[in-house]
């Protein structure tokens, strides 16, 4: 394979974040991101790798514009990184919901694009603007090979007891309704990267990986395959979140439309974006760092919330841990993974039963690569942050 630049894309509903990666080197050549597309006062920043940032207001009326404004700063003359789209090898898109179609990646077609438009309903908020992202891309480089990497195709090799609800089954047969998982592009990456770190064998290896960002979720990988995800057929299922629920008595849904007098849409949003950490804080924050400073300042609200993050992890572990039947490696990743080291001594707390214990002197440094197990201990915690893009370009390569 000759190398390429390969334009990584993750379309948001009103966002679009984008890297250019060397596929033989690796390294980033220029990234950025466009928000409030189709808002008022939409902006785009962009960074060439070793230049300044450049920051661009200018309104944005859909995606393709957006796009548009992303390749006209990759080829400009003063700023830009490569001199025509031709130096543009393949463009990779971040899919998040691949439904059961979709075991892998897969080299976008016009069939392709139909399957993901079936997945539609799975992800109503993702989906669509995944295809938006698509299409504009296709109208701009329509000459240039593009791939689909799916957030749920990592999670497609789960067994049917894992995957499963306890519901009639032909709810399963008739609208695939089934546990799926996302973050699968990270959970993938972190999961080889630790057997790496490792010298072992991927095949080899027991491995939870804890994605905890605003969005959190946490896989089992046995033997080079993901055995179970605590995401289910929507991000709302499994851990406390930033602003989701996770894991709750599915009848609260209607005693609370009979109390507040709301519609099972309304109660849904507030399980989407007002409850998780920020709903068990009394709405004080979501982000962490605040969550925090007011846990170490004695602040009531903040440390149940705090407790109640971790204790859903660490819950999740031990299930995993029974599930795989023991566990080499543990790893942190995503935004709070790598950079919270707070976060990750409350979840460690609880696993003495391991034999875990702690080297406070790693596990004090943030965004690093890093085991921040004592030496001695069997079962290893590692640290490792996670580069989706990477992931995604790596992907389009290979099936190049």
């Amino acid at each position: 394979m000759k190398e390429m630049n390969v334009l990584v894309i993750n379309c948001g509903s009103s966002s679009l974040k984008f890297q250019l990666i060397n596929s033989s080197s690796e390294e980033v050549i220029a990234k950025g991101l466009c928000e409030r597309i189709g808002i008022e006062g939409s902006q785009m920043t962009y960074t060439p790798a070793g230049g300044e940032k450049q920051e661009t207001v200018t309104p944005m009326a859909d995606h393709t514009q957006a796009i548009r404004l992303v390749l006209d700063a990759l080829t400009n003359k003063e700023y830009g990184v490569v001199k025509s789209l031709d130096e543009i090898g393949a463009v990779g898109h971040r899919i998040v919901h691949g439904g059961e179609n979709f075991a892998s990646s897969t080299l976008i077609t016009d069939e392709v694009v139909k399957a993901i438009e079936e997945c539609n309903d799975l992800a109503p908020l993702h989906n669509p603007a995944n295809l938006i992202g698509i299409r504009a891309c296709k109208e701009l480089m329509p000459d240039t090979p593009m791939a689909a990497v799916f957030d749920t195709a990592f999670h497609q090799t789960m067994p049917e007891e894992a995957y499963l609800y306890g519901l009639p089954y032909h709810y399963y047969e008739d609208y695939k309704v089934r546990r799926y998982g996302f973050h699968g592009t990270s959970h993938s990456y972190v999961s080889h990267r630790a057997a790496d770190m490792l010298g072992k064998d991927y095949q080899d290896l027991k491995i939870i990986v804890c994605h905890l960002g605003n969005g959190a979720s946490v896989s089992a990988v046995k033997n080079g395959k993901c055995v179970d995800t605590s995401m289910g057929l929507t991000p709302l299922e499994g851990l406390i979140m930033g602003t989701r629920s996770g894991d709750m008595d599915p009848a609260i849904i209607e005693f609370l439309c009979g109390k507040e007098k709301k519609t099972v849409n309304e109660i849904l949003n507030i399980l989407n974006k007002e409850s998780g950490v920020l709903g068990l804080s009394g709405g004080f924050s979501s982000d962490f760092r605040d969550l925090e400073k007011a846990y170490q300042a004695g602040e009531v609200s903040a440390i149940r919330t705090m407790k109640a993050f971790a204790y859903r992890v660490v819950k999740y572990i031990g299930a995993y841990t029974a599930a795989m039947n023991g566990v080499d490696v543990i790893c942190f990743t995503a935004g709070i993974g790598e950079n919270n080291s707070f976060i990750r001594t409350l979840i460690t707390s609880y696993l003495g039963y391991l034999g875990i214990t702690i080297d406070e002197e790693a596990n004090a440094k943030r965004g690093e690569e890093i085991e921040i197990s004592a030496p001695d201990c069997k079962t290893k915690v590692l640290v490792i942050p996670t580069n989706e893009e990477l992931a995604i370009a790596r992907e389009t390569v290979a099936l190049l």
